[in-house]
């Protein structure tokens, strides 16, 4: 199943983080175990997992967590979840060295190297923006954040879901009509650092950046597009975002 902010477990879980924002963490451990008890499909149980292995408070217990998301991750073993072996063989590998098991912490260590591979997603990809583009027409760096006006984006930025790049189309700076574009990366790219490992596990929207141009090779114009009231939720959290743009 592809990451989906409505999906219920994953609404479960962006609860939690904020229960974690403001300090209660109790209260955040009870929705994650609320939503680990939900889930019905592999990628939900992968992703409440990995919450509720955060709030373990002992080592034994947070290894049996990470192991159980890490069963989880191999089982569904997809663009949407390699992103996350990384980090979680690490986790997994700090365990065993707190347990006093330094050849099983060698070897996670190891598979958590082995997994920092530039990311072999196959597409299609998608671009989003407000532009009136043509088939042919390279996208390029270099051209100013959506979110911060005074950023000059050293990378260009696109996603393997198209309703990701729908979102993006839709916050896009402009009075242009919303448009979708099919896009091949003419060079190397990698994980979007700035939601890879960040509030999920991976990269779940398969987004991603290049320094090389993005060649425009069609359009779509069918995708899950937001309600006004759900895109004025987006500008407003955007608005508030206090973190950093990696650029």
């Amino acid at each position: 199943m592809e990451f989906n902010p409505s999906n219920n477990v994953v609404k479960l879980c962006l609860q939690g983080m904020g229960m974690e924002e403001k300090g209660n963490p109790e209260e955040a451990s009870e929705l994650f175990l609320q939503a680990w008890n939900e889930a019905a499909y592999d990628f939900e149980k992968f992703i409440s997992a990995h919450y509720v292995a955060r709030h373990q408070k002992n080592v034994s217990d947070k290894l049996k967590w990470l192991e159980t998301t890490l069963q989880f991750a191999l089982k569904i073993n997809n663009d949407s979840v390699k992103s996350a072996f990384p980090s979680l063989y690490s986790n997994i590998a700090k365990c065993y060295e707190d347990l006093s098991d330094p050849d099983k912490a060698k070897k996670n260590y190891e598979l958590a190297t082995s997994f920092k591979d530039k990311p072999s997603d196959k597409g299609p990809f998608y671009h989003g923006t407000k532009a009136d583009l043509s088939v042919g027409d390279l996208l390029t760096a270099g051209g100013s954040s959506n979110y911060k006006s005074e950023l000059k984006m050293n990378h260009i930025y696109f996603a393997a879901l198209v309703n990701g790049a729908g979102l993006a189309a839709a916050l896009a700076k402009g009075d242009g009509r919303e448009r979708v574009y099919i896009v091949e990366p003419t060079g190397g790219f990698e994980n979007d650092p700035n939601v890879t490992d960040k509030k999920f596990p991976g990269n779940p929207t398969r987004s991603y950046r290049s320094q090389a141009p993005l060649k425009i090779v069609g359009e779509v114009t069918d995708w899950v597009r937001q309600t006004p009231e759900e895109l004025q939720k987006w500008r407003e959290k955007l608005a508030n975002n206090k973190g950093e743009i990696i650029n």
